[in-house]
């Protein structure tokens, strides 16, 4: 990997981010969410996913961050979901339908992170991990190992 073209195309995304325009945000919150084992990338996230201006970058981030299938993703949605208003939540929750929703395998792997996220020192991961995992047991996925 080169470490200074990653670093820069964070740099580039996080700039993105900062946008007035929504579709910017949105685009920045997708192409980050490849970056989030970057820690300069996981604050940007966050607040992408938590964006005060439209709840299409909150899905449209929360879909990318989840679709990792990582516990990097699941602690940035738990870190948001743990201090999201009623609005953000429920995108949040529509994006954690919308990926785990089809593969039960997939689903289980995340309930079980999500169960070692309990135990996280850091307050709002634990709570969110809690929500999360919640919002994960109440999936009914489509396909199933035979």
């Amino acid at each position: 990997m080169d470490n200074d073209r990653r670093h820069a195309a964070v740099v580039a995304l996080v700039e993105l981010g900062r946008s007035q325009n929504y579709r910017d945000r949105a685009d920045a919150g997708h192409g980050l969410a490849g970056f989030a084992e970057m820690q300069e990338a996981r604050g940007p996230l966050l607040e992408l996913v938590l964006d005060a201006g439209d709840t299409f970058v909150t899905r449209v981030t929360a879909v990318a961050v989840l679709r990792r299938r990582d516990r990097i993703g699941l602690t940035i949605v738990a870190s948001a979901l743990a201090v999201a208003n009623w609005n953000h939540g429920d995108w949040i929750h529509t994006a954690i339908r919308d990926v785990f929703s089809i593969f039960s395998e997939e689903r289980d792997s995340a309930m079980q992170l999500c169960e070692e996220m309990l135990q996280d020192p850091d307050d709002h991961v634990a709570l969110g991990a809690r929500q999360l995992h919640e919002a994960l047991a109440e999936i009914d996925p489509v396909l199933r190992p035979a």
